[in-house]
């Protein structure tokens, strides 16, 4: 099977690709395939080359861009290296599925932050272990709507989770979220939020540290959820929650209701 070949089966399983060409330069035409787990196929025409061409791409396809750079003949990236040399100029083209969100309990909360998930362009998936409220009919805005467990889930996905996605935790039943909590945190996920009063995740908080999760992963936790902008409504709550994620991304300072005190609800 050729590169494009594989490039194409993974596009249309929709997993994460990319094929990188030389459009100028010493072997150009010369292809090479990625994926996030590095290199799987063709030659730039270096060794040396395609080890800094397949990490540059690992880079560019986690944040699922397309570009074209700029090397030596040997994979050299500085200006000083480059003093002299022939320039090869690869491109870049990459496919990265539509960011995943996974929510976490089949509640009222649970279809607004769908649907504006669903704006913001992600793949999204409800969870519930309750046949009777993890429905298609209540969800018909979500991807997927699974009657599961959380640890089957994170069995299944969780190796492909990414900083561009997110696990948003809805529910207060410490049978569902605790293992929830701890599924999130073994992945890569990029965010994870978690819903309840200050008071609901003190409480949680035991329940994990008994449960061996450290003071340095209980970082990544975004609880209370949402950035604090005085929400109420589901879809008002929904709207501070996808905010915060976007915030969280971009390194921008926006207040979290994480890192105040005091009521959730004034």
């Amino acid at each position: 099977m050729s590169l494009y070949e594989q490039f194409a089966q993974r596009v249309r399983e929709n997993l994460p690709v990319a094929l990188a060409s030389v459009i100028d330069g010493p072997h150009i035409g010369s292809l090479l395939l990625v994926t996030p787990e590095g290199a799987q196929g063709g030659t730039l025409g270096n060794a040396e080359l395609d080890r800094v061409v397949a990490r540059d791409t690992q880079g560019e396809l986690e944040a699922g861009r397309t570009s074209v750079r700029h090397y030596g003949p040997q994979g050299q990236t500085t200006p000083e290296d480059l003093h002299n040399t022939p320039t090869v100029r690869v491109f870049i083209d990459t496919f990265s599925p539509p960011p995943m969100m996974v929510i976490f309990g089949a509640v009222d909360f649970t279809a607004a932050l769908a649907r504006v998930a669903k704006v913001l362009g992600y793949h999204v998936v409800v969870c519930d272990a309750r046949e009777v409220f993890a429905t298609r009919r209540r969800f018909p805005m979500a991807d997927e709507v699974l009657v599961t467990w959380p640890t089957p889930l994170f069995t299944e996905r969780g190796a492909r989770l990414t900083q561009r996605d997110a696990v948003c935790i809805l529910t207060h039943d410490p049978k569902f979220d605790v293992p929830a909590v701890i599924g999130a945190l073994a992945t890569n996920v990029g965010y994870i939020g978690v819903m309840g009063s200050r008071k609901t995740h003190a409480k949680r908080v035991e329940r994990l540290i008994e449960a061996g999760v450290t003071a340095e992963q209980m970082q990544r936790l975004m609880s209370p959820i949402g950035l604090d902008i005085g929400a109420r409504t589901p879809e008002e709550t929904a709207i501070s929650i996808c905010g915060e994620i976007i915030a969280r991304r971009t390194g921008r300072g926006a207040p979290s209701l994480r890192d105040g005190d005091g009521p959730i609800h004034k």
